[in-house]
């Protein structure tokens, strides 16, 4: 790419719509603001180099949508919108239907693929976390095969629901505790080890399979709180979604 082709990347996710302009040389600029803010969108990109190409992620409804056109018309440019697909950048997805996978999670496969499988000669098998409003956890081989994914609530998702679905459980501060001994601390570590556990699991059925012992490349709000948790090789990522993005755009 050249250095003076800027390019912005837009990932609308649940609770944060994250973006960043890139050129050649890396980003320029990256930011965020709250989904429920969608509309201000325009407004935040207005001071930014213009773009020439536009690539977005979008998993937040048709209402956010119609907030990224608006905010992004001004540019003259046709945004391209992420879907899953049955190959893309290195990467070939084993989902039953690719088009049914979500545009965040293909980017980051994608994003991984690129940072780390690719990164080697002969590959390197990952499991791709994104731990945000959910976290999905998603098997990639070393051939840059995606052989499928969970899904589970977040971290705040978890302990509001026990918030609403119990009578004594309220929603409080906590913190991350070997032996908790009070609620609070009882609810939040019992989430954080229910996240864990479910990355653990993943990197034990690519063992069981033969996928050999996998790299975690973890992203998301919540990735600071789970990486000290994990007992496995991780690759902390800053924005793995828009880093998958920017992969995606500089492709023909």
């Amino acid at each position: 790419m050249n250095a003076g082709v800027n390019i912005l990347a837009i990932d609308a996710g649940n609770s944060r719509i994250k973006w960043g302009i890139a050129d050649g040389s890396g980003w320029l600029r990256r930011g965020w603001l709250a989904t429920r803010e969608a509309h201000t969108l325009g407004a935040a990109l207005k001071d930014l180099p213009v773009p020439v190409r536009i690539v977005v992620s979008n998993v937040a409804g048709e209402r956010v949508r119609e907030a990224l056109v608006q905010a992004l018309a001004g540019y003259g440019v046709a945004p391209v919108w992420v879907t899953g697909r049955d190959a893309q950048c290195g990467v070939r997805s084993g989902y039953a239907d690719p088009s049914q996978l979500g545009p965040d999670r293909w980017a980051g496969l994608i994003a991984a693929w690129k940072l780390y499988g690719n990164a080697h000669e002969e590959g390197r098998a990952c499991v791709v976390v994104n731990a945000g409003t959910t976290m999905t956890v998603d098997a990639l081989s070393a051939e840059g095969v995606f052989l499928g994914g969970i899904i589970v609530p977040g971290l705040d998702l978890m302990r509001a629901s026990l918030d609403s679905g119990t009578a004594q459980l309220r929603m409080q501060q906590g913190a991350f505790y070997y032996f908790p001994d009070n609620t609070a601390d009882a609810i939040m570590s019992g989430a954080i080890n229910a996240l864990t556990g479910a990355i653990d699991r993943m990197c034990g059925y690519m063992a069981e399979t033969g996928q050999g012992t996998a790299l975690v490349v973890l992203s998301g709000g919540v990735a600071a709180l789970i990486q000290p948790r994990l007992n496995v090789a991780v690759a902390l990522v800053d924005n793995l979604v828009l880093e998958g993005l920017l992969e995606i755009a500089k492709q023909k």
